[in-house]
């Protein structure tokens, strides 16, 4: 039975990996190996094939490239629940960012249910799009489905690790998003059901190397650094100590500008 919490904990929370079998002989042999291995700096496969929303064939590629950081999730559109909740928050951290949608980046969903089709991928899409308002815009944030081989591809690229529970029909699955850098590299993992709209701002900062966000944005990557333990952005001690220099560089430097200015004006005199 604690084995079995322990897991249904870590799924919900996203933990990088799930407790062996030889760790706990009692725990559900369907979620055995259901982990997030992260891959930082992985190259998605941009040759993998899919269908869109609309029945459209696509390639990964045809959602990248486009100068724009992208927040991928992977999920599938028929889950009971956390699927359901990982959509919900990512919507949320989105919208609290204080980035637009489209503008400054794309988002992108991928089934890794090979049984769903296009319908449910549209269903899915026209609830998520309407509450940005962004209802025909389908290209800033579409919802992909496709066959397992390819589906294998981008998950494998990226270690999320899943598995089909022939008992309950259902899939076993972590819990996370991942932040893209336009080109298609994996550049930071986001564990949960709620992705705070600073943290994901920041990731997105993050991936797309400064070219969104504001000179702030920038300023505060220094000053913040990822913590894989704690899974958000958080204080960064070496990062203030420099914040901290540069104001007292700048006060001091203001302050003799004045004098000089004094001075100047004292010569004149």
């Amino acid at each position: 039975m604690k084995g079995a919490i322990a897991i249904a904990v870590a799924l919900l929370l996203g933990l990088p990996a799930v407790p062996r079998a030889e760790d706990d002989p009692e725990g559900p042999a369907p979620l055995q190996g259901v982990e997030i291995d992260e891959q930082l700096n992985a190259q998605v496969p941009l040759d993998a094939v899919f269908l869109d929303q609309d029945g459209k064939q696509v390639k990964l590629a045809d959602a990248l490239g486009k100068g724009k950081p992208v927040v991928l999730a992977l999920v599938y559109y028929e889950c009971p629940m956390l699927c359901g909740l990982v959509l919900g928050g990512m919507a949320r951290g989105m919208k609290e960012s204080g980035l637009e949608l489209g503008k400054d980046y794309t988002a992108l969903s991928i089934s890794f249910d090979p049984r769903e089709k296009p319908a449910q991928a549209f269903v899915r899409q026209k609830h998520y799009l309407q509450s940005f308002d962004k209802a025909d815009q389908k290209q800033v944030w579409p919802f992909w489905v496709g066959e397992d081989k390819e589906i294998r591809k981008v998950t494998d690229a990226v270690g999320f690790k899943y598995k089909f529970d022939e008992e309950t029909k259902q899939y076993a699955h972590g819990a996370a998003i991942l932040v893209l850098t336009p080109e298609g590299r994996v550049s930071r993992y986001l564990y949960g059901v709620e992705f705070p709209g600073r943290d994901l701002r920041l990731a997105m900062v993050e991936a797309a190397d400064g070219r969104v966000g504001t000179s702030f944005d920038r300023f505060l990557l220094t000053c913040y650094r990822y913590d894989p333990v704690a899974r958000r952005y958080v204080p960064y001690a070496m990062g203030a100590v420099r914040a901290g220099a540069l104001l007292v560089l700048f006060g001091l430097a203001s302050t003799l500008f004045v004098f000089w200015r004094r001075e100047v004006k004292g010569a004149r005199r």
